[in-house]
Order: C-alpha cells, then structure tokens, then sequence
C-alpha cells in the first residue's frame, strides 16, 4: 500500500540494512579522534527496497513537464527537448575540469565562443559574456556594467534607475544592490509604460531604465524608440530584461529598440530545465561601446585556436569562479543550432498563437482588464462574474485537482485579482484546449457551487493548508511533525 506521508525515520528498523560490504582484506585506517564525530548520526535504517519504494512514492508529490502542462506567466516552462540532455552528460562535457589547458578544450572553447556569436546575433548586441549564473546574477552583472560606465563618463550625478511599478522584483532589487536609487514609474492599464509619468521623472540624475519587452502583461512597448531616445538624450542607458525574450526570437531584437545592455534567461528560452534552484544561466550581452566592461575570463579567438583569457578585466574583475554553468551551455547551442537561423522565429509565432488563442478563448468568463493583442502571455483579472466572492487564489487551487499546474497569480500588481498566463510553444491544440476546458469548468463551479472551488484542492495529497499558520508556526523539522502528528 502507497504511504505518500511516511517518512523514512518511520521505516526504520534498529539493524536493518540495505547492503554490508565485505570485509575488506586492507588494513584499517584509524582517522585522528579530531576528525570523528562524538556520537553516531542518527540516520534511518531501511532495507534496499524499502528506500526504493520510499523515494519512488515520494516522486509522486513532484509535478514536473513530463506530468502536463505548466502555464506559468513570465516564467516559460516549455518543454526542453531530451536530446539535448543527453548531449550535455556526455563525458566529453559532464568530465571537463575548469583548469584544463586550453589546448584539451579547443571543442568547448569552440562552442561557447559560437554561442556567444549566436546570443550576440539573435538579440541584436555587440558581444556577450557567459559568465553569470542566473537570470538575477545577469541583472546584477548588467546593472555593474551601467555603473562603471558612468564613473568613468565622470557621470557622479547618475544615480537613479526607472524601474515600471509592473517590473519583475528581481529588478529593483538587482539596481539597489548595484548601488542605483530606484524610481518607480507608473504604468498604464496594459502594462506599457505611462509617458506623462516618464518624462516627469527623467532628468539628469536618470542612470537608465529597466524594461520589459513585451511586458509583464505580455504587450509590447509600443513607445520602445521614443523612450531610447529620450534615455540617451539625458545621457542614460536602456537595460533590457531578457525574461520575455521568447516571443521576440527571429521577429525583433532589443538591440535594434536602442537597448544598450540585457540579460537572456537560458533557462526559459534555449533549452535548459527551469525551477528546482538551477542550474541557471544569465548571459549578459552589451552595445559596442560597452564592450570592455564585461567581466573576465573572456575567450578570445586567434586564428583556429580559442583561449580562456584572464587578463581581459575590463572594469568589472571577476563576477564568478570559471566560466559559467558550462552544461547549461551545451544545451543552449545545441538548442539554437535544432532550430536554426530560419526556423527560430517559429518559436515567437506559435508561442504568440498560443497565448492569444488561450485569452480570446476564455475572456467571456474570464476578466480581461487590457485588450491589447498580447504576445507570449496575458493576465486576466480574476472571474468575470464576482458575485460569488472567488477569487484568483480559488481558481488557482481548484486547477490542481484537474491535474493542472496553476498560473502566476496576483502578479503583476496592477490588477487586484491578477490571473498570469503563458500556455508557451511546446504545447499542443489538444492540450491548449482541455486546459481551456477546465478553465471554464471551474468558472461554471463558482457560480453553481462556490464554496466547492473555495475549499479546493479536494484530490491532492495535499490540501489547502492554512497559509497564515504556515507562515507563523511552519513545521521545519521532523521532531515537529511528530509533535503535531502524536497530538491529532
């Protein structure tokens, strides 16, 4: 019988093992008393198949691609093809060891220099590093660069950063810890940026803005070249945040909308496994002029030979040991070189298709607050019908019993019941559909059954918790559960 709750202290079973290795015919080796432990750990002893069974339970808690579809805005989880999996655990990769000369890596050198050239083509910039590790580090990297360049302009008064008040968190954050004072502005009711409030806060303290591109509402800046110009008339910098790059591919490049410096999520877009804590990859492409303050190693090509060169600081130093999540790498070129010059832009197409079949599909019960044709994704402001009292985080529980994985929700904080779609490219018509499906199903119940969706999750291993609970008395440790498991 299927325990999903047992936890792997309560299998245990004083001298139970799994496995006993034979006697060794070398002699001991006695450790320095310093080096051990006063007591032995306290691990659980469980038989061989009684872990396996374990575990293999305890995957049935994991929601992954493989189980179905994620439609979560602003993150695009879209499916990462195996293959390329398989390509970056081969042992001429997964082996490689940072300190290897270069002349054993010539291959690898070889690739990440091709990526960088591809990175560096599909968004329209100058030249890339591959150094950072995540989409947030990339940001920070970005935001570096921004700064020493103004230092070095003698530029002492640049210090703001507009930020949209629709901007993702990690934006703010990412311009505070770079040292910049953030200046929120207003956006309109599609997420675009509002130009009255632009300009009213644009002067010669403005460093740059952060932007979007589409937005988090998934619609693109229509005003882009008007604010590029009016940012480097001030002696600004357009920083690009590459979240949403993935309805752009082949269609549109930042560099072209005059931005000067931007991060792309490896991640999201080019084929490697989002969530789970990583592995990430932020590389952080710049304009011409920015070249020289990417940080080092930089590779540097001469001839046919390819080199990890260290002494091209520039005026950053050194934001990582090594060169980036190398794997992450191999994924991505392999990811772009599938698709090819000419087919990448069938990523954007059906990713748009996608999103705007979802949106005009469900707007009947669905409040759509902006009418905008979206790109990548779109955000409903809650049911339509309210009277009921349902909300987002309802609609959001309910999803899980049809299998789903709920969208983003209450994000972005213009709308007070934010409801955050990206069906992304990778998913089917049949699919799409189903999902619709429930989507109205569930906008039927709230109307005929409200407080059936408003106790959901009902089929969950686990159900709706107390949030505000969680939040204040969280159980973080196994003494605790059992605490509160022996008081029930």
């Amino acid at each position: 019988m299927k325990n999903y709750d047992t936890l792997i202290f309560d299998l245990s079973v004083k001298g139970r093992r799994g496995y006993t290795l034979p006697k060794s015919s070398y002699k001991d080796v006695v450790l320095p008393k310093k080096l051990l432990r006063p007591a032995k750990p306290e691990l659980p002893e469980v038989g061989e198949l009684g872990v396996l069974r374990h575990f293999t339970n305890m995957s049935f808690k994991n929601y992954g691609i493989e189980t179905n579809m994620y439609p979560l805005g602003s993150c695009t989880m879209k499916y990462n093809p195996k293959v390329h999996q398989e390509l970056a655990a081969l042992p001429a990769f997964s082996s490689v060891h940072p300190y290897q000369k270069d002349k054993d890596t010539q291959g690898l050198l070889k690739m990440v220099h091709g990526l960088q050239g591809f990175l560096s083509s599909i968004a329209g910039m100058a030249e890339f590093t591959l150094n950072s590790f995540a989409g947030a580090h990339g940001e920070l990297v970005g935001l570096m660069v921004m700064k020493k360049y103004h230092e070095d302009q003698g530029n002492t008064q640049k210090t703001n950063v507009l930020v949209p008040d629709a901007a993702h968190g990690t934006n703010p954050a990412s311009a505070i810890l770079a040292g910049f004072n953030v200046v929120e502005i207003a956006s309109n009711l599609d997420g675009t940026v509002d130009m009255d409030d632009f300009y009213s806060k644009l002067d010669d303290h403005t460093a740059g803005i952060m932007l979007t591109n589409p937005n988090t509402i998934g619609v693109f800046e229509r005003n882009i070249l008007e604010i590029s110009k009016a940012i480097h008339d001030v002696g600004g910098l357009l920083y690009y945040d590459g979240a949403n790059l993935n309805p752009l591919l082949g269609m549109a490049r930042p560099g072209d909308m005059g931005f000067d410096i931007m991060h792309i999520n490896l991640h999201k877009t080019f084929s490697t496994p989002h969530g789970g804590g990583g592995p990430g990859a932020g590389p952080v492409g710049v304009a011409k002029h920015l070249a020289k303050y990417l940080p080092a190693p930089r590779i540097k090509k001469e001839g046919d030979h390819y080199a990890i060169d260290w002494t091209l600081a520039g005026k950053l130093g050194q934001i990582s040991p090594f060169y980036g999540n190398f794997g992450v790498y191999v994924k991505a070129y392999a990811f772009i070189l599938t698709y090819g010059k000419d087919h990448l832009s069938e990523i954007s197409k059906m990713a748009v298709l996608n999103a705007n079949y979802v949106k005009e599909s469900l707007k009947d019960v669905y409040e759509l607050p902006s009418k905008a044709l979206c790109k990548h994704e779109f955000v409903f402001n809650g049911l339509k019908d309210k009277s009921t009292h349902v909300t987002t985080l309802d609609v959001a529980k309910r999803l899980l019993d049809f299998g789903f994985h709920p969208p983003t929700i209450y994000f972005p904080l213009l709308y007070k019941e934010s409801l955050m779609i990206e069906p992304v490219e990778t998913e089917s018509k049949q699919t799409i559909d189903v999902f619709i499906g429930v989507l109205r199903t569930i906008a039927e119940e709230a109307l005929t059954m409200p407080d059936f969706v408003k106790a959901a999750p009902h089929t969950t291993i686990v159900r709706r918790l107390d949030e505000a609970l969680a939040a204040r008395r969280p159980i973080l440790t196994y003494d605790q559960f059992k605490a509160l498991d022996s008081l029930a």
